[in-house]
This record gives C-alpha cells, sequence and structure tokens, in this order.
C-alpha cells in the first residue's frame, strides 16, 4: 500500500480496511508500513477491544514487537487461540520467536517458548485450520506435493522440540516441568492454556502439572513420570507429596504406578509387581480385570524361584498378604495364604514360639476356623500351661475363655484341667479376700469341677475348703511387710468366719498373725495404729500377755502425746484404757456385772467395743 494512502481523513476507509491493509503489508514484509497503519487505526477509531479485530490488532502488534527484539510486549500480544488473525502475521511471529530461540550465547526469555509452542502448534495442525499449507503454495507459486508437506511438517516439529529440549536441559527440567512435555502435549490434544504468560513464566504457565502428568500416563511414558516424581520427592511416603497442589497428580501417578505393576508381572517380578499395585490402590486407582490377573499370577509365584530351591517363606507371605489385601474375596489367594502361615508357624513353633503363634494367630483371621492353625495354637496354649503349673511362665495373663475353648476340644486335656482349678481357687481367696463369701464360694464350686473331687461325695464342704483356701493363702504372704501382715490376718480372720466348725489351730494362727502384726506396728507405726488393731476386735484381752503389754504401752505412749499437745481429757481417758488392758479386761467397764455399774464418761470413738 503506497504511504499516501495512510494520510489524512477518507470516508471511505474504516477500522477493518486498516486492519486488512496492515495484514496484506506483513504478507509483503513492507513493515516500516505496519506501523503508521496501526497508528491511524488507533487515532481515528482506536484500538479495537473485540474479537475478532482486537486479535487481529494484537498479532499484528506482536510481531512488531518481536522483529524491533521486545520480547515482553511480543509475549503479551501473542493471541492464545490465533483462529481470527491472518495466518502470514500469525507465521511472521512464530518464525521470530523459533530465531530468537535458536539464538546461542544468550538468555531466552521463557515466553519466547510459550509463543513458539503456542503458534507452531496452530500452524503444523494436521487439519490446517490456518490454511498454512495455501500461505506456502502462494508463496512457493506451485502447489505442495503431500510427501513434500509431510516432509516439512515433520522437520518442522522437530525442529521446534530440538530447541525446546536443549531449553531444558541447560535450565535442568525434569519432564514434569520440561517445555518439550507442554509442545508434545499441545500438539497430540490442545492441552496447552496461554493467556498474559508473563516473560519468566514457566512451563507450567501453558499446561498444569497434572494435565502434564496424565499426558505422559496416556501416551506410555508413565515411567517417565514416576521416575521425575520420585526425583522429586525421594521420602518414603511421598505419594503423592504434601506440597500445594501435588494432590491432583494422586490419579495419574495411581494410574502411572499400576501399569508398572502390570508390567513388571509380566516380566515375572512378583514382589515388585504387588507392591505397586498395592501402592496403586492406596491412591485411589481401581483394579481392572487385567490388573487383577495380574495380581493372582503374582500371589501364585512370589517367594518361589523356577527350580523350586531358594524358596523365601517370608516373601511369600509378605506378597500374598498384599495379594489378598488386594483382592479380599479370591478363596484361592486366601487358602494359598493360610497354609503359608501355617506352614510357616510350625517350623518356627520351637525355634522362635511369639513368632510361630503370630503366624497361627494371622491364618485364623484369614481363614476362621481354620484346623490347622487352631491346632498350632493349641500346642502353644498347652505348653504355657505347663510353665504356669511350674512356675516357670514369664509371658502375659493367659485367657480363661481359651483356656476354657481347649478344653471344649480336648476334654481330657490334664493341663487345662489344672490351670482351671488353680484359677478359680485364686479367684475364690481374691473374692473372700474382699468379702464377697458368695461369690468365693461359686468360684470353688467351679474348681472342684476340673481337679477335686465334689462335696457330694463324701469330700469337704464348700466352706470348708474355702477356708482352707484361705489358711494357705495367709501361709504365703509376705511376712516381713505391714501389708503382707495384715493380710495374713485378714485372709485367716475370713476363713475362720466361712468355716462351719473353725478348728483349733486356725484360732492360734490368727491369734499369732494379730501378734506379729501388732509387734510389727508397734516397731514401725504409730501408737494410733496399734489402737485401732485393737479396736477392731479380733483378739479380746487377757488371751495373749503379750499383745495386751503392747495394747497398753500404745494407750500410755497415746495418752502422754496428747497431753504434751494440750489434751487432758483424752490423755485420762487413755490412761484409764491403759489400765483396763493391763488388768486383762476390755478398755471400757463391763456393761453387766454383779454390782451396779459406776456413772461412765461419754466413750469415744477409739474404745473398744464392750466384749461381753
Amino acid at each position: 500500500m503506497p504511504m499516501e494512502q495512510t494520510g489524512g481523513a477518507d470516508p471511505a476507509i474504516t477500522a477493518d480496511y486498516l486492519l486488512d491493509a496492515a495484514e496484506q503489508a506483513v504478507l509483503r514484509a513492507e513493515f516500516d508500513v505496519v506501523r503508521p497503519l496501526l497508528q491511524r487505526l488507533r487515532t481515528e477509531f482506536g484500538a479495537p477491544d473485540a474479537d475478532p479485530d482486537a486479535e487481529r490488532y494484537d498479532t499484528l502488534l506482536g510481531a512488531l514487537a518481536a522483529r524491533a527484539g521486545n520480547w515482553p510486549e511480543a509475549v503479551r500480544r501473542c493471541p492464545d487461540a490465533p483462529f481470527e488473525a491472518e495466518t502470514g502475521v500469525i507465521h511472521s511471529l512464530a518464525v521470530s520467536a523459533l530465531r530468537e530461540l535458536a539464538r546461542e550465547g544468550r538468555h531466552t526469555d521463557a515466553g519466547v517458548a510459550a509463543i513458539v509452542i503456542v503458534l507452531w502448534t496452530y500452524l503444523l495442525d494436521g487439519e490446517d485450520p490456518g490454511d498454512f499449507r495455501t500461505l506456502l503454495t502462494g508463496r512457493r507459486g506451485a502447489p505442495v506435493p503431500d510427501a513434500l508437506w509431510e516432509q516439512g511438517l515433520d522437520q518442522l516439529r522437530g525442529r521446534v522440540a530440538d530447541l525446546l529440549h536443549a531449553l531444558d536441559v541447560r535450565a535442568g527440567r525434569d519432564v514434569l516441568s520440561a517445555w518439550t512435555t507442554s509442545w508434545e502435549a499441545e500438539f497430540e490434544e490442545g492441552a496447552v492454556v496461554f493467556a498474559d504468560v508473563p516473560t519468566d513464566a514457566g512451563p507450567h504457565s501453558l499446561i498444569s502439572l497434572d494435565a502434564a502428568a496424565w499426558y505422559l500416563v496416556d501416551h506410555r511414558r508413565g515411567a517417565d513420570l514416576l521416575a521425575a516424581y520420585e526425583a522429586r520427592h525421594p521420602e518414603a511416603d511421598g505419594w503423592p507429596a504434601a506440597v500445594h497442589g501435588h494432590a491432583a497428580l494422586a490419579a495419574p501417578l495411581a494410574r502411572a504406578i499400576a501399569d508398572r505393576g502390570r508390567e513388571r508381572a509380566q516380566a515375572d517380578e512378583w514382589s515388585e509387581a504387588l507392591a505397586d499395585l498395592d501402592a496403586a490402590v492406596r491412591l485411589g486407582h481401581s483394579l481392572g480385570d487385567e490388573e487383577r490377573a495380574a495380581v493372582r499370577r503374582a500371589g501364585k509365584n512370589v517367594g518361589r524361584s523356577r527350580t523350586g530351591h531358594g524358596n523365601s517363606p517370608v516373601v511369600r507371605i509378605a506378597g500374598l498378604e498384599l495379594a489378598h489385601a488386594l483382592l479380599p474375596r479370591d478363596g484361592t489367594l486366601a487358602a494359598e495364604l493360610t497354609a503359608e502361615l501355617v506352614a510357616e508357624g510350625e517350623r518356627r513353633a520351637l525355634s522362635d514360639p511369639a513368632r510361630s503363634r503370630s503366624r497361627f494367630v494371622r491364618a485364623l483371621e484369614v481363614t476362621t476356623g481354620d484346623p490347622d492353625a487352631r491346632a498350632g495354637l493349641d500346642v502353644h496354649l498347652r505348653a504355657d500351661l505347663v510353665k504356669v503349673l511350674e512356675g516357670t511362665y514369664v509371658g502375659g495373663e493367659l485367657s480363661v475363655d481359651e483356656v476354657l475353648d481347649l478344653l471344649a476340644r480336648e476334654p481330657d486335656c490334664t493341663e487345662a484341667r489344672l490351670w482351671l482349678g488353680e484359677h478359680y481357687r485364686e479367684q475364690a481367696v481374691a473374692a473372700a479376700a474382699r468379702g464377697s463369701t458368695d461369690e468365693a464360694r461359686s468360684a470353688v464350686r467351679k474348681s472342684l469341677r476340673y481337679d477335686k473331687p465334689s462335696p457330694s461325695h463324701g469330700g469337704p464342704s464348700v466352706s470348708g475348703l474355702l477356708s482352707g483356701l484361705l489358711v494357705d493363702a495367709a501361709r504365703r504372704s509376705d511376712s516381713g511387710t505391714r501389708a503382707g501382715l495384715e493380710r495374713r490376718v485378714d485372709l485367716l480372720h475370713t476363713a475362720a468366719a466361712v468355716a462351719i466348725r473353725p478348728p483349733e489351730p486356725l484360732g492360734e494362727d490368727l491369734e499369732t498373725a494379730l501378734l506379729h502384726l501388732a509387734e510389727h506396728l508397734e516397731a514401725t507405726g504409730s501408737p494410733a495404729d496399734v489402737i485401732e488393731l485393737f479396736l477392731r476386735g479380733r483378739m479380746r484381752t487377757g488371751v495373749s500377755a503379750r499383745f495386751d503389754q503392747i495394747v497398753e504401752a500404745a494407750y500410755l505412749n497415746r495418752a502422754r502425746a496428747r497431753r504434751r499437745a494440750g489434751d487432758p481429757g483424752g490423755a485420762l481417758r487413755d490412761h484409764a484404757c491403759a489400765k483396763r488392758v493391763g488388768a486383762g479386761l476390755p478398755a471400757q467397764g463391763l456393761l453387766f456385772g454383779p454390782g451396779p455399774a459406776p456413772r461412765r464418761p461419754r466413750r469415744t470413738p477409739d474404745e473398744q467395743d464392750p466384749l461381753f
């Protein structure tokens, strides 16, 4: 277009006319005419602000900025979907960007790579939306043969890919953040979203992280995705890492891991295949038919060598556990896992009882009621019962229900009967010690079911047996501590209370126990402790001179203490009690006698009740 046509106002000149003229000037490479035309457009009509004219206008300004080396302006003006702009103008801007990207020895703005990807994927699209082939035909002056056209497209695509790859290598980008991934994803699927990209933008300004990941997975490059992600997040629990935006990667990562697991199963890498498929499921992947088949094959072969030698039970059990977790309803896998657990439990029965027992327990969890697993646990339980009865058991407390179940399966199990008898006898003693005599008698009856004759057949009565158990327990109590001595007294006192006719030695044992406790309290406790024991009324005055002396001394000592504390009344009462105990009488006067009783002061809580 002649320069004079860009001059004064002309009623025939329109904004569209000026845009067309500027585009034609670009096609004729008359770049010195383009800017005046656009300036006149701005002056007379204002800059277009609505598509398609706005897109055509921005593309022209971008092409001019690119030729002038103003790449921030060129990036800002580049359209994200240049369907309305003139193909020749787009081509001009695209060629300038490609040349800039190819320049060596200088830093290339990231925005240039974005322009290259957006514009060249549009120009080299196989469907040719901008009629690029027609443009080249016009410039060539002859049609472009199909073979030459396809060859040219391949060469241009390769050139763009090579330049972007070089840019990625210099920046050290992995496949998740590579410009080449954005190029390929846009070219294959049109995945790029390009709008107002700043000059320092990275590849993720064109394609999101999850879109790049899905592209890699969908094009059989899941291994590249996993390598990049694992390099970024080497932590063991980094699937996916707790980084903003990375939760969106869970689905493509799961798919990539599942694909790798299926491939590993095809390569007979059984443990690795199961680990991958398990990780994929934990990330939310649902197994397909091929993957389920891979799980079954891996479960069948994991831990086994081709020759049958060098098999690893530990690896096999671990693999079968994964396979069973992935396919919990598969009966074959469950049966195989149960058999392996039982076999391992039997192998470890002597060398590692704890591990052996855990294997049998797990087998019963997998297959409820498995007879071999149940039998294996029964062997361990019988061994524990023997140790308890011998006094060598060091494990945790045995379960009564387990022992009862064992006896139900093996009615003639002597160890179970003896243990249950001893268990219920201990229960009887404990119940009687806390005052629950009915519960104690019930426990004695239960003990008789297992290792003692029934009292209905001429044996001792339940009360007699309970009394004997309490006496035996009292003899075993610790005589060196206050708690042990008090327990002995309580047990003997309860034994005398539950016996229908307490034997004479029982009374003597109780008196001896009371005396030992009183002596211990005299030596280590306070006078009040001795007086409290006396006031329980378990031994009358006059039965044991030594016991009376201890009680008398306790009253006298407390009287002195009360006098020093300014309590003369309390001291007098303690002196009176001491005098009566020393005389072999109760601590207070008799309530009944041949003569009238003297007036007595009001009884205090620390005085003994009348014994007769």
